[in-house]
């Protein structure tokens, strides 16, 4: 393999001290730095998801809550639940973790939350001012992805980014950070005509499409950076990414393994951002 393996893990636990470092500061002027999370239904990748969350809430300092509300829980109670949130002054920031049971609306979930307190960047006056460039809170996944590239050095400003996927989550907000940081960017997706032809030009790719092995090594545009976002679990219990690891590994400059590249990635980001969502209710 040619591939530099982007080792998000340890990039991750870097990132984990400096906010435990920080909260720690934090703490000593009375501020202590707090997220919630909203848990609805018996998706088990999200029960583990949050397990992960919690536990590395209190390793850096940040108290963490997790509200957990049943499979049958209505609209009227999870709008309850936030609510109550956003008024609670120990609570500097709120993630409701999705997917929520199909019965209940996410977009009026998601926008009654705090703008103010909104962890992942979903409510629509966030996605405003993330869009035109304003200081604010970004996105977790993509956050993490910029980070990665940074850490490693990979230049962007002039690169052509090819993102793979349209998301709300990952996908849109990835492509917006790239052209922040001067990347002329192209959007791919399921009705794209030639996905390989795209490829083949673009130095930096990042791929969130929920596919396992969508991109291959020879769609790859030699020495370019794999940011690989997907994750899905196989039938035997392995789990991969949506980019085939070891022909991309041939051709690519650099790339992230699945698991153990943006995964951590985005936990690390979460608390970075409910540390800087304290510091801001502090003032600071």
């Amino acid at each position: 393999m040619g591939a530099i393996i982007i080792d998000g893990k340890s990039i991750a636990a870097e990132i984990r001290r400096e906010v435990a470092t920080e909260a720690e500061e934090l703490k000593r002027q009375g501020i202590v730095p707090g997220l919630a999370v909203v848990l609805v239904g018996s998706y088990a990748p999200s029960h583990t998801y949050v397990r992960m969350k919690e536990k590395a809430a209190r390793e850096v300092g940040i108290e963490s809550r997790t509200i957990r509300l049943g499979e049958d829980t209505s609209q009227e109670e999870l709008h309850a639940v936030i609510r109550d949130l956003n008024r609670d002054p120990s609570v500097d920031a709120i993630l409701v973790q999705l997917p929520l049971p199909r019965h209940l609306n996410e977009k009026e979930a998601l926008e009654l939350v705090d703008p103010m307190k909104d962890a992942d960047c979903l409510h629509p006056c966030n996605v405003g001012r993330l869009l035109i460039g304003e200081a604010g809170i970004q996105p977790c996944t993509p956050r993490g992805c910029m980070a990665l590239l940074d850490k490693m050095g990979i230049p962007i400003a002039g690169k052509k980014a090819v993102v793979i996927g349209r998301s709300n989550i990952v996908g849109k907000p990835m492509a917006v950070l790239l052209l922040h940081r001067h990347a002329t960017v192209t959007v791919c997706h399921s009705r794209t005509p030639d996905l390989a032809k795209e490829l083949r030009e673009a130095d930096i790719v990042v791929v969130a499409a929920g596919q396992p092995g969508l991109v291959r090594g020879g769609m790859l545009r030699p020495g370019c950076a794999v940011i690989d976002v997907g994750i899905n679990r196989l039938p035997d219990g392995r789990l991969i990414g949506d980019v085939d690891f070891d022909s991309a590994a041939e051709v690519a400059g650099w790339i992230t393994p699945v698991p153990g590249g943006v995964g951590p990635m985005t936990i690390a980001m979460l608390l970075r951002n409910t540390l800087e969502m304290a510091r801001r209710r502090a003032g600071l």
